[in-house]
């Protein structure tokens, strides 16, 4: 990771308005010639797939995600990015702090490299394996903070331990669902949906040896996850709207009681909440502390369409074409990186730049081949590069060891993913 990647940019292109699709055929074409020109500069090309971060979009997503957290900090979603240069860069922002990550195998990582001594798990782990690791470190216990919603959690931690002379850090993971007509609407997490059932919880931990509650968290994915501004979508848009609002709602007053109830029992140091496409109402609940994010930096397609801000995309990764099979269709190398999540048109790729291009509805996005038509095929030549967008964000990070980092006009780096330091979380 060299020092260009740590660095911002001092004068970062400015912010476009509005969702990605009003940018329209000429900012996606301006994007396209501005891909190529960096690619042009290199005597030899960079292989393909090319992995490339816009640090100026970067720059200024991220500094829109300290606006909308109200002066809240914003913890990092590592999962989101999975670039540790992207990392540091975000966290030496002011307004961004701590690494909400995604394994304890990836917050013992990123402690030992260095980068992060405020790093919270997001899920549940039973590694044992790491967790021996953990109890057996104590700065890396006193750094990161495992989640639980389940006594057989802290089981599992007292398993690989003899003794309980390093203190382990937890956070209490309450349900965010909205109930609604008998329904759990939201993601299927923590079983824990009252007061009682976290008190109950809460009071186990402290009465433990070896664990200390430091922390809650409330992730109410059908509000930060779910866009609700769709223009293909439009009724289903508007109730999606309802049910962020009757979310918002039920979620403070419950928020509320747990917060009450677990003051008896720990003064608690963090309360985090929401997601990049909920800062402004996770922020705006007086019990949360801070805010993650990590989608809002990169913005995958599923973050175009939120009434709440109006991300810039930073995230391509561009593929050659190698076959013309006829002057209406151009077919490029690769393309099949598919998003997690339910299945459906909404977690493939998308072919961004230059615009005009569409997958077919018979073949899709192939693992070999991705065979593109519309009116911007007609005019590409075996060897352009086309350029896509992935759904998900971090998640097409997987794929390469590499990532090109662009500011202005040119490639200023090129830095390692955690496949590329050798780590697959």
């Amino acid at each position: 990771m060299g020092r260009t990647a740590g660095s911002r940019p001092t004068q970062p292109r400015p912010a476009p308005t509005g969702a990605p699709e009003s940018q329209g055929f000429v900012d996606r074409n301006r994007l396209y010639a501005r891909l190529n020109g960096a690619v042009a500069q290199h005597d030899t090309p960079p292989p393909t797939p090319i992995f490339v971060v816009d640090l100026d979009a970067f720059d200024a997503n991220a500094a829109d995600l300290v606006r909308r957290a109200g002066g809240k900090p914003v913890r990092l979603a590592s999962k989101s990015v999975r670039v540790p240069a992207l990392i540091s860069r975000a966290l030496g922002r002011d307004g961004i702090q701590g690494v909400l990550a995604y394994t304890l195998r990836e917050a013992l990582w990123l402690h030992e490299q260095r980068l992060c001594d405020d790093i919270v798990v997001a899920y549940p782990t039973v590694d044992r394996g790491a967790l021996a690791e953990l109890v057996a470190s104590p700065s890396a216990a006193a750094a990161i903070t495992i989640m639980v919603d389940d006594l057989a959690h802290l089981d599992v931690v007292d398993s690989v331990r003899s003794s309980h002379a390093v203190p382990v850090r937890v956070a209490i993971d309450v349900d965010a669902g909205l109930q609604l007509a008998g329904q759990h609407v939201g993601p299927k997490r923590s079983p824990l949906q009252d007061a009682v059932a976290v008190v109950t919880l809460a009071r186990a931990v402290q009465a433990r040896a070896g664990f200390r509650l430091v922390g809650a968290m409330t992730y109410e994915g059908q509000v930060a996850g779910v866009p609700d501004s769709v223009p293909t979508a439009r009724a289903r848009s508007v109730v999606v709207r309802r049910l962020k609002a009757l979310s918002v709602t039920q979620l403070a007053v419950r928020r509320r009681q747990v917060a009450d109830a677990l003051r008896e029992i720990a003064d608690l140091e963090f309360w985090n909440a929401g997601g990049s496409g909920s800062v402004e109402t996770s922020s705006g609940d007086p019990v949360v502390t801070e805010v993650a994010a990590g989608s809002g930096l990169l913005v995958p397609t599923l973050f175009d369409h939120y009434r709440s801000f109006r991300p810039v995309p930073a995230s391509f990764f561009g593929l050659p074409v190698t076959r013309k099979p006829a002057p209406d269709l151009a077919t490029v190398h690769g393309g099949g990186l598919i998003a997690s999540g339910p299945a459906g048109a909404d977690r493939l790729p998308t072919p961004w730049a230059p615009a005009g291009l569409h997958l077919t509805g018979l073949e899709g996005a192939g693992e070999v081949q991705t065979p593109l038509t519309g009116r911007g095929a007609a005019l590409l030549g075996i060897g352009d590069l086309v350029w896509f967008r992935h759904a998900k964000s971090g998640e097409p990070f997987e794929h390469t060891t590499t990532v090109h980092l662009l500011s202005g006009d040119r490639f200023v780096d090129a830095v390692p993913t955690y496949r590329g330091c050798g780590q697959a979380f």
